[in-house]
């Protein structure tokens, strides 16, 4: 599954810190695709147990972090995980099938 990040249009580079939590019933390769994240900024992804994550070339590979999680099997108890761990969500998505997800993050 391709990951794709993006600031929102009134952000021209984006430079804070982001957490990821991608969960999947299945191992995944996540390959990420990003365009105006600031270098040096660190980004956390959790992933799923046999999950990885791909990074482009020339990204900011250097300051993110890889972190296989088992994480609680139904969403609401997930979603209650990361509002815990980190004190807000400020998106979550729930997908059947896909390749390509987009996200755009911002203010």
């Amino acid at each position: 599954v391709t990951l794709h990040l993006n600031p929102i249009s009134s952000v021209h580079i984006h430079q804070k810190p982001l957490v990821f939590v991608l969960n999947s019933p299945l191992p995944l390769v996540w390959k990420l695709k990003t365009e105006r994240l600031a270098l040096g900024i660190q980004r956390v992804f959790f992933v799923s147990l046999g999950s990885v994550v791909q990074f482009e070339k020339g990204n900011f590979s250097l300051s993110a972090e890889t972190e296989e999680k088992l994480f609680p099997e139904k969403n609401e108890h997930l979603l209650q995980w990361a509002q815990k761990e980190y004190g807000a969500v400020t998106s979550f998505t729930e997908l059947k099938i896909s390749r390509n997800i987009y996200i755009k993050v911002g203010e």
